[in-house]
């Protein structure tokens, strides 16, 4: 059996995800604006209160879960913009083999914009949780 096609079910299945990893990468973008919508509301409201309730578990559970979602945003958008980068330049790399360097062409201009969205939305999340560990934590201490 020839090896090129005994795999070209991994190539289809890899290439079909190109779509859901772009989707999910302007789906991160437009989360990592609203969380920095969120936490400038966070900072210049939210800490204030929760400061006046004087509960410092509940100021602790409300840190842990927004830091972690900053996290995950940190973390998530940079691997998608890594996978969305990568899966459309094997197919440009086998068109420029067969001659066709504008379809070469558009797979890097995919590949490059993936790579921009997913470090967008990774730095906005990296930036969020960043401030938000420094605004809970003198939350706590001053109600320490």
């Amino acid at each position: 059996m020839n090896d090129s096609l005994s795999f070209a079910w991994l190539h289809e299945g890899v290439t079909w995800l190109l779509t859901p990893a772009l989707a999910a990468l302007l789906l991160a973008c437009a989360i990592a604006l609203i969380e920095a919508g969120i936490a400038v509301g966070e900072r210049f409201y939210g800490l204030a209160r929760l400061k006046t309730v004087g509960d410092v578990q509940r100021v602790q559970a409300v840190a842990r879960h927004r830091l972690e979602r900053a996290d995950l945003l940190a973390r998530i958008p940079p691997m998608l913009g890594l996978m969305a980068t990568i899966i459309p330049l094997g197919p440009g790399l086998a068109a420029l083999g067969k001659g066709d360097p504008a379809q070469l062409a558009s797979a890097v201009t995919v590949a490059f914009d993936a790579t921009v969205l997913g470090l967008l939305a990774g730095m906005g999340g990296l930036v969020i949780g960043k401030l938000r560990r420094r605004w809970y934590e003198e939350t706590l201490e001053a109600m320490e």
